[in-house]
């Protein structure tokens, strides 16, 4: 039988990867919220070093609980703790993205990757890999615009949300974006989310704005997501890292 400490010894083995962005004022953020504040409230000549920051939910990496945009949804501190420890699954469509920056992941996509890696289990965490956050900490070149003012950037379509949700039966999903949509799918839709407002209507989470995802494997890695106790939030910057087995 396998305790806690020799799963501790096979963790401690795993090299770490952090899908987690530094944030601090310059960050890149949903142009309609504020940016993050941070100030000493004392410093070592008083004694002691206190900070204050001031910052929104969904800001840097960060969880969205089903709350975000669903009325009646679970609020962040409604969602199970074993639910942020997930294996983790990566489908990689950066080559695509690449080519069509509007690019939309697709359950052929899914299917695509099941055929080469095997079925998704359900309970598992999917994320799209689409190199998005190479283009971290630059604003401009996150969002994306074209002339018209819309983003012309990578999405979930709503055949994969659909087919990974209600056929895989995933815990969670993860993008490397600010939003869950295409930007021309929500310019389209006159700035409606509706994918994103589709996911969280599910009852499941998602983690946006990853990093490094084209340092985990498409398969056989742990994502571990934590983030402060928050009474009543719907969404919290979040430190989420990846433990990937040598």
């Amino acid at each position: 039988m396998t305790t806690l400490q020799d799963a501790y010894k096979i963790f401690k083995e795993a090299k770490l990867v952090n899908l987690t962005h530094q944030i601090n004022e310059d960050s890149p953020h949903f142009p309609a919220l504020p940016a993050l504040e941070k100030k000493d409230l004392f410093t070592l000549k008083d004694g002691f070093h206190v900070q204050q920051f001031s910052v929104v939910g969904q800001y840097g990496t960060h969880i969205d609980a089903p709350i975000h945009f669903v009325e009646g949804g679970k609020w962040l501190d409604e969602l199970a703790l074993e639910d942020l420890l997930l294996p983790l699954f990566v489908i990689d469509k950066s080559e695509a993205v690449a080519a069509n920056p509007n690019y939309e992941l697709s359950k052929q996509d899914v299917l695509d990757f099941e055929a080469v890696h095997g079925q998704i289990p359900a309970g598992s965490f999917v994320a799209f890999r689409s190199d998005w956050h190479k283009r971290w900490p630059d604003q401009d070149a996150m969002r994306n615009l074209d002339d018209r003012g819309a983003q012309q950037t990578p999405g979930w379509s709503r055949e994969a949300l659909e087919f990974l949700i209600h056929e895989r039966h995933v815990k969670a999903l993860g993008h490397e974006t600010l939003d869950t949509d295409s930007g021309q799918a929500a310019y389209a839709n006159g700035g409606s989310l509706h994918q994103e407002y589709y996911l969280l209507e599910q009852g499941i989470y998602q983690v946006e704005v990853l990093a490094n995802l084209d340092q985990v494997p498409a398969t056989g890695s742990i994502i571990s997501i934590a983030y402060p106790n928050w009474d009543k939030a719907t969404g919290s910057p979040v430190r989420a890292i990846a433990y990937v087995s040598e």
